[in-house]
């Protein structure tokens, strides 16, 4: 009798997480990879503590939101048309996440933070000087990078620009960002209680990124080995 091999329904991945997992990473999972040196960096040499990190965390959901905003601008899947959607999608994207940024801002901020604005507030001053204080610049600037690599290697030469919906880039950013922050705090909290010692600010770093790589592999399925 000849064999065959296993069907598989049309609707199933390739490739399963798990899978792509034992595989060698893609470049962009390496790129953020690397960007998480910056903050190891900071740790071990300038100091930082479990509000450094969480902050440092709290601004990459800003270049997230920045990133999606370019995405939908190069967005390429509904013609010249969809221009009018982009008119009034970009608008509510930009307010929508920003509400949500600053309310989860003005959380991190209280539970994890030491530096307030004159008036004990949330706000853009507190933010700049514990930037400028803490030199989180450097983290921000690696963070940028990766995610801009990604946008770069995924959604424009990867051809995900062709491929997502505006629909899918409206939503796309809150379910990374709230299942990171919501692993991330479970870490961090404990982390804080113990005096954010280096060991477990390095479990710390080393959840969020684990936990990044994996939500990184899952939401961009179309990068392939010969792409490498």
């Amino acid at each position: 009798m000849p064999s065959y091999p296993p069907t598989r329904s049309p609707g199933a991945p390739q490739l399963s997480l798990l899978t792509k997992l034992r595989e060698p990473l893609p470049p962009s999972a390496v790129a953020l990879i690397l960007a998480n040196l910056a903050p190891l960096a900071g740790i071990i040499a300038l100091g930082w503590d479990v509000g450094d990190l969480m902050v440092l965390f709290w601004l990459e959901n800003v270049i997230i939101g920045v990133f999606n905003i370019l995405k939908m601008l190069a967005n390429r899947t509904g013609g010249p048309q969809s221009w009018i959607a982009k008119t009034f999608l970009i608008p509510f994207f930009t307010v929508h996440y920003g509400g949500f940024t600053f309310v989860h801002g003005v959380f991190v901020l209280a539970l994890f933070g030491s530096l307030q604005s004159g008036d004990g507030l949330f706000s853009l001053a507190a933010i700049s000087t514990w930037i400028t204080v803490q030199q989180l610049w450097i983290g921000v600037a690696a963070l940028v990078a990766s995610h801009g690599f990604s946008f770069y290697w995924n959604y424009i030469r990867g051809g995900e620009n062709k491929e997502l919906d505006l629909g899918q880039l409206m939503t796309r950013p809150y379910t990374r960002v709230v299942i990171l922050h919501i692993t991330i705090i479970f870490g961090a909290v404990p982390t804080m209680l113990l005096g954010s010692p280096i060991a477990a600010l390095l479990l710390l770093l080393g959840l969020k990124v684990a936990v990044d790589i994996t939500a990184h592999l899952k939401e961009h399925r179309g990068e392939r080995v010969g792409d490498r």
